[in-house]
Order: C-alpha cells, then sequence, then structure tokens
C-alpha cells in the first residue's frame, strides 16, 4: 500500500537517462543510464564529487544541454495535471518547453552572473517570468517582485527591483535568481547548490523558504549539493552520484546511517563532525575521478576502493538492501558490516 501511495506521488520520473558529450571526435557519457523519482511534497538530494554528472542530470531535466550534447537513450516523464509529458521529445526552444521552463518546472542556477541578463533590471527580469507564465498586470507584477525580493531578505527591495545584476554583490544575485525561479510557484524545483556564494544565516533563510514552498504548493525540490549537513536537515530522499551513475540511492536516513556504497561511506567518513573538536581523523578520498574520456572498465570507482576484487572489472547491477535503498557494488554485504 506505502509503494503504492508512493507510486502516485511521482511528479517526475527520469528512467535509463544517457546524456553524452561529443567533443574533438571523442564521446563523454556524462550520464550513462540514471534513474529515479521526484515525489510531490518532497525532496531529492543528488550528492557526489564535481564532475559526477549532477548538474548534466538538471540540464537535462530542463532541455538547456549544449549544442554538442544530446540525450542519447533515456525517458524524463513529467506527469502535469494534463498528463504524461514526456520532456526528452519536446524541441529545446519549442512552445511546450517553454511554456513549462519557468513556471510547472524552475532552476537555480550555480552561477547567477551567467543566469541574469547584464542588460536588463532585476526587477524587470521577475516581472517578465511572472508576466509569461501567470496572467499578472505589469503593476501587481511589479509589486509581487518587490514582495519575493524582501523574502529573501534583500535590504531596500523597491529601491533595489530597478537595480542591474551588475549592482548587487554575489550573494544578493544568487537571491534574486532564487526569487526568480520561486516566483510562480512551481510543481518542481531544481536546485543546483543555491547557497553557494551565501552566508550561512542567508543558507537558513533560503532553505527555510524553499521548505516553505513546499509545504504550501506541494512543491517538489531536486537539491543538487555538496553539502551532507544540508541533506540531512531538508532532504527525505538521496541519490549518491559517481561518473555519470546512481551508485545509491534510498531515503535519506537510511544511505546515511547504512551506507551500503564503498563511495557513499568514503564520502560520509571525509566530512567533519560537529562537537567532536580538531583532532577528529579525517579521510579524504584517495586518488582522484578518472579521465571521462578513458574510464576505466567495470566499476567506475574501482580504483580507489578499499574493497576491490577482479570481479569490480564488470559492472554491478542495482541490487536491493532494503524495499527502498538501492546499490550498485559486488561488495555491499561487506560494506555494511
Amino acid at each position: 500500500m506505502e509503494k503504492e501511495t508512493r507510486e502516485n506521488d511521482v511528479i517526475l520520473r527520469v528512467k535509463d537517462l544517457k546524456t553524452f558529450f561529443y567533443t574533438n571526435n571523442r564521446c563523454n557519457r556524462a550520464i550513462n543510464g540514471v534513474s529515479f523519482d521526484i515525489r510531490k511534497g518532497k525532496t531529492l538530494s543528488i550528492v557526489g564529487e564535481s564532475g559526477c554528472g549532477k548538474s548534466v542530470t538538471a540540464s537535462s531535466i530542463m532541455q538547456l544541454l549544449p549544442e554538442l550534447s544530446r540525450i542519447e537513450e533515456g525517458e524524463i516523464t513529467y506527469f502535469s495535471s494534463d498528463g504524461e509529458v514526456n520532456i526528452e521529445k519536446l524541441p529545446k526552444n519549442g512552445k511546450k518547453m517553454r511554456s513549462l521552463r519557468g513556471s510547472d518546472i524552475a532552476m537555480i542556477f550555480q552561477d547567477p552572473m551567467t543566469a541574469l541578463n547584464p542588460v536588463y533590471t532585476i526587477g524587470f527580469q521577475i516581472v517578465e517570468n511572472l508576466r509569461a507564465h501567470m496572467n499578472m498586470s505589469r503593476k501587481d507584477a511589479k509589486k509581487r517582485a518587490v514582495e519575493l525580493l524582501a523574502q529573501m531578505g534583500i535590504p531596500n527591495p523597491e529601491q533595489r527591483v530597478n537595480e542591474y545584476p551588475h549592482q548587487f554583490s554575489g550573494g544578493m544575485r544568487q537571491r534574486a535568481m532564487i526569487a526568480m525561479a520561486m516566483s510562480c510557484n512551481p510543481k518542481v524545483l531544481i536546485a543546483d547548490e543555491p547557497t553557494t556564494a551565501l552566508d550561512v544565516t542567508i543558507q537558513a533563510q533560503i532553505f527555510e523558504l524553499m521548505m516553505k514552498l513546499k509545504e504550501d504548493f506541494d512543491t517538489a525540490i531536486l537539491l543538487i549539493t555538496h553539502d551532507m549537513g544540508v541533506v540531512n536537515e531538508v532532504s527525505d530522499d538521496m541519490a549518491v552520484m559517481y561518473m555519470g551513475n546512481i551508485v545509491e540511492s534510498g531515503e535519506t536516513r537510511d544511505v546515511i546511517k547504512h551506507p551500503a556504497h564503498p563511495y557513499t561511506k568514503a564520502l560520509l567518513q571525509s566530512i567533519p563532525i560537529l562537537g567532536k573538536g580538531r583532532n577528529q581523523d579525517l579521510e579524504p578520498i584517495r586518488g582522484s575521478t578518472p579521465d571521462p574520456y578513458n574510464r576505466p572498465v567495470g566499476c567506475q570507482f574501482r580504483d580507489r576502493c578499499d574493497y576491490m576484487t577482479e570481479k569490480c572489472g564488470e559492472m554491478p547491477p542495482e541490487e536491493m538492501v532494503s524495499e527502498d535503498h538501492m546499490v550498485r557494488c559486488w561488495h555491499w554485504k561487506e560494506v555494511l558490516k
């Protein structure tokens, strides 16, 4: 019964997604068979080192991939109120995709300077989004833009709404962009490291606002982050990515308490624990991520793993540790001991 409820709650499903990049006659399998569900009113966190494919996954969902890349296989299904929408089949700049972007599915980008247009005021850019998707008058949209900036903790929002991105500090630009993404109360909010440029006080405010959006509008959130503390605090489910594959996924508390993949375990061991002081032993993950154009055969983590055997020359299948806890590792039972 619980599984059926979880199925009915799914608002966005990614199944066997493969997104490849092509440069100089070489292919980077940036996303190589990724599957996950995002549920209404829940937060799914994707964690992993830089270059593992987190942001490419988000760009694939938003159909914002660069020119020399494409979705080779897989499905991205958005369960809208009007029925299923196969995002991977929609033209990038087609009418349907443009109507979804910013209204039903919104994204907070990692770098606000590349996401905001430098020749338009912050207010104009928020107003444009509101008018395009919410059928508002210019006056009401401007009023709403001021409210959003105030909610984000920006001082003098009535004045700042008429200023340009270069007049804002890095953290304030990030907050303005978050305001824009949250302006239309989206059904799915993709947050790509939304608080990177912000101090901890503002970080807490932003996550509070995101949680409020989740509670008030049943918004599903896909959170991309490096911060395991944030993951533990705000997410319901989590997926651990490594070199274009999800190597472990499940309910956040279960994965953090009982990591079954050597990579997840290594990530958790490399993080300082509050209250243990400066004498605690931190174990960095040895080595570095392999060249994406010259990947190892089989398990991608094998050369950095303490559990490596000959069997790791083959890619491990997905195995269920428990009903909702998945892992891709030949030695997961040893890892759990």
